[in-house]
């Protein structure tokens, strides 16, 4: 029987995953959540015990990447192996892949390879660097790509060097923004009939999420620097200590600042001509954090958090992680789900960030095992009995 769907929403179309690490799984997980046929194909050289790269299947990270797939294992350096990828990419709608650029190539599934058998797929394909170009044969990696795209020059305090972010927001906007592209070029193939092929990389993918730091660049050749806590533009928006922890508070222009300054009960900051425009405010930021230090240390970061919000000053409280799978809002929005499985395994993932009110997703089925499903597609896509045997046996699945 096959898995059940997540969702309705994308049921109509047939995902192939040759995705391996982090990048290119981000990008189908988004199809398997949405309920497309996404059908994992795992190398049959691959280590079954789960000794691959991202980490072993059953651990935290693989299973948060791959649910709601299924899989099947494939050598596609053997010709007969080849012959059943094409069989499979025939009927299919998309293809994603994250090799090196040159490897597609050489195992001869690269777009233009593909597409003469189906000039309907859209193929998406993530790097490090792009499919040409002086780079395009260099390994990529999240935190090269964080360095090589300005992100760590940003990131931490003034005069402590640079720092990467706590996440690997190369390969997750790589990712996000792939799928992206292959919905776009689907939505297109609605009106042409044909496919294209997506391509992105972890460099593109990270200046893109640069934003206003780097369209300051581009507009004003500002180069932004480190400001540790501090926003770079809106003053005072930064941390603060509290009588027990810290507190966010961001200010965004003058009614707000006013508001902020009311409501920590220094009102004479406002007329302050150190503080009162926002020039003056950022000249003066240091001195300026340091005053209102001063006041947020005197009560609570729960009451801070309740009196400001009453004033309509944005403002949070900063989390650890099980702190913030604690909060009431959080627990309403859902995120942390439950998957079912026979086996009664504890598994809990991190849901999708947005909903559809008609068509819904779920967590409908576990990641798969190393190859569990490979009879049941290929049974799917018209292997017969003694095809799939006389696979097995000469070790192409």
């Amino acid at each position: 029987m096959p898995s059940p769907r997540a969702s309705q929403a994308l049921s109509r179309f047939t995902v192939l995953d040759l995705t391996r690490v982090r990048s290119g799984p981000t990008c189908v997980r988004q199809f398997a959540d949405w309920g497309a046929n996404v059908i994992k194909i795992d190398a049959l050289m691959e280590d079954a015990a789960g000794e691959q790269p991202g980490g072993p299947r059953q651990g935290s990270d693989f299973q948060n990447l791959h649910r709601n797939k299924r899989a099947m294992t494939l050598n596609l350096k053997d010709p007969k192996g080849l012959a059943v990828f094409k069989r499979l990419a025939e009927k299919a709608d998309v293809i994603v892949e994250n090799f090196r650029p040159d490897v597609k190539n050489k195992l001869g599934i690269d777009y233009e390879s593909v597409r003469k058998i189906n000039p309907r797929i859209v193929y998406g394909s993530i790097s490090g660097f792009g499919q040409d170009g002086p780079y395009h044969k260099r390994p990529g990696f999240d935190q090269i790509a964080q360095g090589m795209g300005g992100l760590m020059s940003i990131t931490g305090a003034p005069g402590e060097g640079p720092m990467r972010v706590g996440i690997p927001v190369a390969d997750l906007s790589a990712g996000l923004l792939c799928a992206t592209g292959i919905l776009t070029a689907l939505l297109e193939r609605e009106v042409s009939g044909e496919g294209q092929w997506v391509q992105t990389s972890l460099l593109q993918a990270q200046i893109f999420m640069l934003d206003f730091q780097a369209a300051r660049w581009l507009m004003e050749k500002e180069v932004a620097k480190q400001a540790g806590n501090n926003h770079p533009t809106s003053i005072p928006t930064g941390v603060f200590k509290t009588a027990d922890g810290y507190i966010n508070i961001a200010t965004t222009g003058g009614r707000i600042w006013e508001r902020c300054a009311q409501a920590i009960g220094a009102p004479e900051l406002v007329t302050n001509p150190d503080y009162a425009t926002a020039p003056a405010r950022s000249k003066n930021r240091d001195v300026l954090n340091a005053a209102i230090g001063k006041l947020t240390e005197k009560k609570t970061t729960d009451t801070w958090v309740k009196e400001l919000n009453a004033a309509g000053v944005p403002c949070g409280p900063i989390y650890s992680i099980d702190q913030m799978f604690e909060d009431e809002q959080v627990k309403h929005l859902g995120i942390a789900q439950d998957v079912p499985n026979k086996e009664n395994r504890h598994i809990r993932l991190v849901g999708q960030p947005f909903t559809l009110s008609r068509t819904p997703t779920s967590m409908a089925a576990r990641p798969p095992e190393f190859g569990e499903q490979t009879d049941e597609v290929l049974a799917e896509f018209g292997f017969s009995a003694g095809e799939i045997a006389a696979l097995r046996q000469g070790k192409v699945v």
